[in-house]
């Protein structure tokens, strides 16, 4: 079925879309442009403007989804971009043009969202909180970290709590042309949601039992909302895809990543076929040697993963790979949550990443903890005021996925296996073709080939050694991340090649020069932006910014 996957989607796209950027260019874009002054400060001062009107909200701070609602925003959109594009940065320092660029594919992505995904009108997940991990979701969502409230807190969260049941109202009028499949994931996550409420109930009891009755007025309404979707679902037929052009277009001006739908498949395939011969090479090499036997309890699951930790930090320092900050700690880590506990054992059920981490653990704490912690740690401390803020839209899904993904393999070439059964780098090559199986879906989705269900059930045929669960939470968490945040997992392949990429031309550039420490060090500072502006900064290459910016790019 991989295979014919592949087949199909590359029919569709042959003929229907161009070709990406090739050749080189030098620090400056251009020189024409608009005619005009500004200056950094207006940027900033446009870039706060438009983030206070991200969220709309009625007087009474309730978020508004209304058509009305909507239509003010698009106006107040329309009317930053215009304002954007009259200005003339072209003798702006490059940081500082990065940072516009920054807030212009942020302006793309507000204005995608109202052409294309409108979340708020199409995905009923929208209006689901706990979903917020996997796409788009509603303001003045309820957050509690931490018992009990103060004063001030309480009049917040009983205010968030009883605006449930009115944004849930709200929805009802809001969703139009609902695709089938979104409304077969916000019913798969409901119970999710419900609990979600009724633990906050059980939480207030003891310190605040006055905020019991509306965190149960909230659990209500979610389980009145999900009646309703059901009594509904049958009109609610519209293709969850967002189709090829448009995929295109959120990667070129928000994503800023200066590929095609077609270049996209030509990478992961070129890469699984890479993986497969890798893995079958790996396999030949160890045949002799006993295969890899899961972790036996709870507890060395505990301590395996407490080592690896440890083990990461010393590793990355001792080979020069990155600097470890004294911030940075494994007790900081687990004190986030599941992994400062041994997990419910025996495990009610084994997914496909449980499989390969009870095995060998290293590939996906490099991957979770450098990858990602250390890169949040990092960023939390930005106080830059465009770069350093979280970024909208998921225009950060590329780069931060793909720096994340490309670890687990490239750290094997410095050694962080060298140590271990050499079984454990066919948990490498086990993982990286479970991604490949999931860009292939997220791309057969949106091109409308694949339903969510197909795509859930090409996922578990191609993951590696059936270990995947056909009804499990790998494959339908990642496929909601599919399709309510298109390219979510083709970026993740692509992110890696990218990174790559900038890795093998500052090589080129530096030649004897060249320190991994430096370079590492320099791409996590750059901030949590699109590889194409990281590579402009770090190479002074403008090739993929000109093809961006280019009025062309598909015929």
């Amino acid at each position: 079925m991989k295979q014919h996957a592949w087949a199909v989607l590359i029919a569709v796209l042959v003929g229907t879309i161009g070709v990406a950027c090739n050749g080189s260019g030098e620090t400056s874009i251009g020189d024409s442009g608009p005619v005009g002054t500004a200056n950094y400060g207006d940027l900033l001062e446009l870039f706060l403007e438009f983030r206070s009107v991200e969220t709309p909200t009625t007087n009474t701070g309730l978020p508004d989804y209304t058509v009305p609602a909507m239509s003010r925003q698009r106006d107040q959109l329309n009317g930053m971009r215009e304002r954007l594009a009259a200005m003339n940065i072209t003798d702006w320092p490059v940081d500082q043009q990065v940072d516009y660029h920054l807030v212009r594919a942020e302006m793309n992505g507000l204005d995608f969202y109202h052409r294309v995904l409108r979340p708020w009108s199409r995905d009923p997940g929208f209006y689901l909180q706990t979903q917020a991990g996997a796409g788009p979701v509603r303001g003045a969502t309820v957050r509690i970290r931490n018992l009990p409230l103060d004063t001030e807190r309480i009049v917040q969260v009983r205010r968030d709590l009883e605006m449930v049941p009115t944004i849930l109202g709200q929805a009802r009028g809001n969703l139009v042309d609902v695709p089938g499949d979104l409304v077969v994931l916000a019913l798969h996550y409901l119970p999710a949601e419900v609990g979600y409420f009724e633990n906050i109930g059980v939480a207030m009891q003891e310190h605040h039992p006055e905020l019991v009755p509306f965190a149960e007025a909230a659990s209500a309404a979610v389980v009145d909302y999900g009646a309703w979707l059901e009594a509904n679902r049958s009109r609610m037929t519209a293709p969850a895809g967002i189709g090829v052009d448009n995929y295109n277009w959120w990667f070129k001006n928000v994503q800023l990543v200066p590929y095609t739908m077609e270049d996209f498949m030509d990478i992961v395939t070129r890469d699984d076929d890479r993986l497969q011969t890798f893995l079958a090479l790996e396999r030949n090499r160890n045949r002799a040697l006993p295969e890899l036997e899961p972790v036996a309890t709870g507890e060395e699951w505990q301590r395996r993963k407490r080592e690896g930790l440890e083990f990461a930090m010393q590793f990355l320092e001792q080979n020069d790979v990155v600097t470890i900050p004294d911030y940075l700690s494994a007790l900081g880590y687990l004190g986030r949550g599941p992994l400062a506990s041994a997990p419910q054992w025996p495990r009610p059920e084994t997914d496909f990443f449980d499989q390969t981490g009870d095995r060998e653990p290293l590939p996906e704490l490099f991957h979770e903890f450098i990858g990602h912690y250390l890169d949040g740690q990092i960023v939390g401390r930005d106080d830059r005021p465009i770069r350093g803020t979280d970024r909208l839209y998921a225009i950060d899904m590329v780069r931060s996925e793909g720096w994340a993904f490309s670890l687990e393999e490239l750290m094997m070439h410095v050694g962080y296996l060298d140590e271990r059964s050499p079984r454990s780098r066919e948990v490498v090559y086990w993982q990286s073709i479970f991604r490949t199986c999931r860009a292939i879906a997220d791309m057969n989705m949106h091109a409308n080939i694949f339903t969510l269900q197909e795509a859930i059930d090409f996922c578990y045929e191609c993951a590696p050694n059936g270990w995947l669960l056909p009804d499990g939470y790998h494959v339908w968490y990642e496929m909601e991340t599919n399709l309510r945040f298109p390219g979510w997992h083709s970026g993740m392949v692509v992110g890696k090649f990218q990174f790559m990429k900038l890795f093998a031309e500052l090589v080129r550039q530096r030649g004897e020069e060249f320190e991994l420490r430096g370079f590492i060090d320099d791409y996590l500072k750059s901030g949590r932006i699109p590889f194409s502006l990281i590579r402009w900064e770090m190479t002074g290459q403008t090739d993929e910014m000109e093809w961006l910016l280019s009025d062309g790019g598909f015929e």
